[in-house]
């Protein structure tokens, strides 16, 4: 099998409809939840940060939709990498962000606690999408190799990979959405639910979202407690 990141997409045209536009409008999102939090909850120049999240975002969906050479190896692995780069800037800004609400409920707060358990609820969800964003373009080396190869190496087994007897369509291959929900089940059940890790990295990076989720959480909880007391 040709290497999909040396030669590009060459004659599979079928694989210029690989769903983008879900895992862009999550990443939106999530850098609009970081927008909105208080200055206290973020980390040294984080209107910057974030205007910076949002500036490459638009240089990658212009670079996947508009760019006549989108589909050229070098552009494909060029916008790989501009993607991992936003990623990894909304993750480390998030991961901040729950930091300083730990401090703040640790060392006490001026806060109001209304303002506390947005921004908790904030970072909780900031934290899906980005860990969704991760396990979508870590798996299996990322949407595109995914595609070209759909029974290839993974670092996630989905239940439609398991079906006995196996499904008519034996090359599903998961979207956006299977990646989101995989996320989001992670950080309510702190745990796997019926998709499961294969490797180390993908056990490690679901270990991570668990931590943040449940110290996030947890936080929120202790906090309810006190204002009911």
């Amino acid at each position: 099998m040709a290497n999909p990141w040396r030669e590009g997409l060459g004659d599979r045209p079928e694989l210029r409809d690989e769903r983008y536009a879900p895992a862009y409008v999550a990443l939106a999102v999530a850098i609009g939840l970081q927008f909105t939090l208080p200055r206290e909850f973020g980390p040294g120049g984080h209107r910057v940060l974030v205007f910076l999240e949002l500036v490459l975002l638009l240089a990658l969906a212009l670079g996947r939709y508009l760019s006549p050479t989108r589909y050229e190896a070098a552009t494909l692995v060029r916008l790989r990498q501009l993607t991992i780069i936003v990623i990894a800037l909304a993750t480390f800004a998030n991961m901040v962000s729950l930091v300083l609400l730990i401090d703040e409920l640790v060392g006490g707060t001026d806060l109001d606690g209304r303002s506390l358990i947005l921004s908790a609820v904030s970072i909780w969800s900031t934290n899906v999408v980005v860990f969704a964003l991760w396990y979508w373009e870590f798996d299996g080396g990322g949407p595109i190799p995914r595609h070209l190869d759909p029974l290839g190496f993974r670092d996630f087994v989905f239940p439609q990979m398991e079906l006995d007897p196996p499904r008519k369509d034996d090359e599903w291959t998961p979207h956006f959405v299977d990646y989101l929900y995989l996320s989001f089940t992670n950080s309510t059940a702190f745990s796997p639910t019926d998709t499961l890790p294969l490797t180390v990295p993908a056990k490690l990076l679901m270990m991570v979202q668990s931590l943040g989720a449940l110290l996030t959480v947890a936080l929120v909880a202790a906090r309810a407690v006190n204002i009911l007391r």
